[in-house]
């Protein structure tokens, strides 16, 4: 047996014990997964983007010392489509990343939650996404190529089995909605919330489909907001999707949008609570990194 082989059978074993673990999550309803308040949740580490990046991700993980806080539940979301690439064919690492994400959810099965996002929905539905002149897509399977030679199409099929078992959003408490972004246009054209308990369709990952919309979306007005907080009955939303220099962004009252990609990437260890507020979910946010010393000590 081939060194390409034996690993690609372990990573495909992988992808499929994490597919099954999140299907049968006992916390999860159709596309959903909550954490009720009292439930055995204490609390609730809430992460985003990552696009490959070894360092924050491995900061997250030391933050969120599962091992030790046995009543903390993680969420990833967006760690496809970059970081390094290989030296040779240039192809890009990051699915080693998703490697490292679905064993996780087998080393902490129910507790580590990895959200669909906009580049894994991508991936799905073969939905090209070209950013500083590259098509990450090809730059991603080009990867699983240098890795996996002539098994590179069993593990494909592999993760996007896995891919497709995610959940779509992570309700904690009451009050608050874990999601990758909020739909455009909520207050012009509904958000349909069945999508959250029902069978998903292909016209719901379509880019107008309600998934699509979900993970897409970049309309950040009070309205939009307002709008779908009455559609989804949650009050409050933790995302990511939008790049932010300072790591986090407060574009509404109901929003608190993290970015993890940076030096000054953001998370928040937040409370299952029923009565959550604003600024207490806003008082959460944490950087991954503590700011570098002045030289001079100014």
């Amino acid at each position: 047996m081939s060194v390409e082989t034996s690993l690609a059978d372990q990573v495909i074993t992988r992808y499929e014990k994490a597919a099954e673990i999140n299907r049968s999550n006992p916390n999860r309803s159709g596309n959903l997964v909550t954490l009720p308040a009292g439930g055995g949740a204490a609390d609730v580490m809430v992460t985003a983007d990552l696009h490959g990046n070894r360092r924050n991700f491995q900061r997250i993980l030391e933050l969120a010392a599962l091992d030790v806080n046995l009543d903390r539940h993680l969420v990833l979301q967006e760690v496809c489509h970059g970081g390094p690439t290989y030296p040779q064919g240039g192809g890009c690492m990051s699915h080693l990343m998703l490697e490292d994400v679905a064993q996780l959810v087998c080393e902490y099965p129910c507790r580590v939650h990895f959200m669909l996002s906009n580049h894994e929905l991508a991936e799905m539905v073969d939905f090209p996404i070209l950013k500083g002149g590259k098509m990450l897509n090809l730059m991603f399977r080009a990867g699983l190529q240098e890795m996996y030679g002539n098994r590179t199409a069993d593990v494909r099929d592999a993760y996007l089995h896995f891919l497709r078992s995610l959940p779509i959003g992570v309700k904690a408490g009451e009050r608050l909605l874990i999601c990758h972004s909020l739909p455009e246009k909520c207050d012009q054209r509904p958000f349909n919330p069945e999508v959250f308990e029902r069978p998903l369709a292909d016209e719901d990952l379509a880019c107008q489909g309600d998934v699509g919309r979900l993970v897409w979306g970049r309309d950040f007005r009070q309205e939009n907001a307002d709008a779908f907080a009455e559609q989804t009955g949650a009050q409050y939303f933790l995302t990511g999707h939008e790049p932010s220099t300072d790591g986090f962004q407060t574009p509404n009252s109901r929003q608190v949008i993290l970015d993890c990609c940076g030096q000054n990437g953001c998370y928040a260890i937040v409370p299952v609570d029923d009565q959550i507020s604003y600024g207490k979910l806003l008082a959460e946010v944490q950087r991954l990194h503590k700011p570098a010393p002045h030289p001079y000590g100014m």
